[in-house]
């Protein structure tokens, strides 16, 4: 893969202008910087959060990761990431495809809102849930005259989570589809293709890549999101902390070995969720090429 890039930037590199190519100098002092600051910034971190958690040798390390608290935060952890992803996942693929397939009024305030995730503070959005659905909350008597529990517990967790990670989706897919066009959908419906005919044989494999990229990338913001969901879980221990807040409270315990040990887990998360998101780019390089030229080739081979 890596000598597919190296010789496709090589290609892209020969075809400029001679004009403006960049000297071996310039080139070797651009990359020299990036690699240091990328080194300084991201890979020297990461493994000093390794080296802590195997400093004590590796039964800390394994008593840390397996004791009842922290299994508890993992479990809580991916179970709001596998809500929080499918419900961003459904609303991604229907606002991008209503924004870039139809007309109607009020589309840019829909884009505006899709965005407002990324402007909002995840604190303020905790807080948000908060007063709606809190015991002083705008929804608060009401839920507590129907024994219902959303703040601290696993729903508000959900709620927080959602509401911070559901632009990732459909800011993936928007550009995409917008690229695309609508041609191959209107080709479909003129050969009497349907609604739902049209999108799981013509929008869906068109999108496929990029709409595993978007949930890939939401997916590693949920299962790391601390703000929002420090604001609505309550810290209660073994019920609502997830892997980040469990994280944080062993710091300012003085338990060192056992936060970086629960830290590793997140960053063999975030290791393994880079390499598949480096998969699916290597994956839409490798078909940019077949599908150039448009075409309907899923209504003939279907």
């Amino acid at each position: 893969m890596a000598g597919a890039i190296t010789t496709h930037l090589s290609e892209e590199t020969a075809r400029r202008p001679r004009h403006i190519n960049e000297g071996p100098v310039v080139r070797i002092v651009l990359i020299t910087i990036a690699l240091l600051f990328l080194g300084l910034v991201v890979l020297l971190p990461l493994a000093s959060v390794f080296v802590e958690a195997f400093k004590r040798g590796m039964d800390v390390y394994y008593s840390a990761i397996t004791e009842k608290d922290a299994l508890s935060a993992l479990r809580m952890t991916l179970l709001a990431a596998a809500v929080a992803v499918p419900l961003n996942t459904v609303f991604g693929i229907a606002a991008a495809w209503a924004i870039t397939k139809f007309r109607f009024k009020g589309k840019n305030l829909l884009i505006t809102l899709i965005d407002l995730p990324f402007a909002v503070s995840p604190v303020i959005a905790g807080l948000i849930f908060v007063l709606m659905f809190g015991a002083q909350g705008f929804f608060g008597p009401w839920l507590a005259s129907h024994d219902i529990q959303i703040i601290f517990a696993l729903p508000g967790i959900v709620l927080a989570t959602v509401f911070v990670t559901f632009p990732f989706v459909a800011r993936e897919l928007i550009p995409l589809m917008e690229a695309q066009g609508v041609l191959e959908e209107e080709a479909a419906a003129s050969l009497g293709a349907r609604g739902w005919q049209i999108f799981w044989r013509i929008t869906l494999p068109n999108i496929k890549w990029g709409l595993l990229y978007g949930i890939i990338l939401c997916n590693a913001r949920a299962m790391g999101e601390f703000g929002a969901v420090s604001v609505v879980s309550g810290h209660i221990r073994g019920q609502t902390n997830t892997l980040p807040l469990h994280v944080e409270i062993l710091y300012n315990e003085y338990q060192f070995s056992a936060s970086f040990a629960a830290a590793s887990l997140l960053v063999l998360l975030a290791i393994i969720t880079l390499l598949v998101k480096a998969f699916i780019e290597w994956k839409t390089s490798q078909r940019k090429p077949a599908t150039e030229g448009g075409g309907l080739p899923l209504l003939e081979n279907e």
